[in-house]
């Protein structure tokens, strides 16, 4: 082989790396879905965001219709404010409810919208009224084993034992 046809090779090579590697620094960031749809934007109130990121996906029945703009604190409300970047092909009822869930058992959180039935449909700056705060797993066990503790203390025969009746 030619010196020429070498240093293609090469060259196309690393190009090819640097593409690899740029791929997965945007999958990594959850960039790579980027769009450039025009969106409007609602905001929820929950009590616990959980592992909820920005960039995370908004769906409705599956179908990815936004995504997590920013996630902040409300000093008058004392609970987390989401702000939801919705596509605006995507209208939704003014009573529709957002539930942070989980994909898989233990997967990435994203935020589920299932619509209500409200004439009047959501616009640019409402606020969804009605959520549902993520399922924390540790919240979950702990309470698992503080019901699993009681239950085992409260058993017949658990007690002490009634004192002897003196004379």
């Amino acid at each position: 082989m030619t010196r020429e046809k070498t240093d293609f090779w090469v060259g196309l090579f690393i190009l090819l790396g640097l593409i690899a590697l740029v791929f997965l620094a945007l999958r990594a960031g959850n960039m790579s879905s980027f769009t450039f749809t025009p969106t409007y934007r609602v905001q929820a109130h929950f009590d616990n965001v959980g592992g909820l990121k920005v960039r995370a996906p908004i769906k409705s029945s599956g179908v990815v219709v936004g995504r997590v703009a920013a996630i902040g604190f409300d000093n008058q409300r004392f609970q987390a404010t989401v702000m939801l970047d919705l596509e605006q092909s995507y209208v939704f009822p003014k009573d529709t409810s957002a539930s942070i869930l989980t994909s898989g058992l233990l997967g990435e959180q994203y935020i589920g919208l299932t619509p209500g039935g409200d004439e009047q449909n959501l616009a640019d700056g409402d606020t969804i009224e009605f959520t549902q705060s993520a399922v924390v797993l540790e919240d979950l066990i702990s309470k698992f084993l503080y019901s699993s503790a009681e239950k085992e203390g409260t058993g017949p025969g658990a007690g002490a034992a009634a004192p002897a009746a003196s004379h």
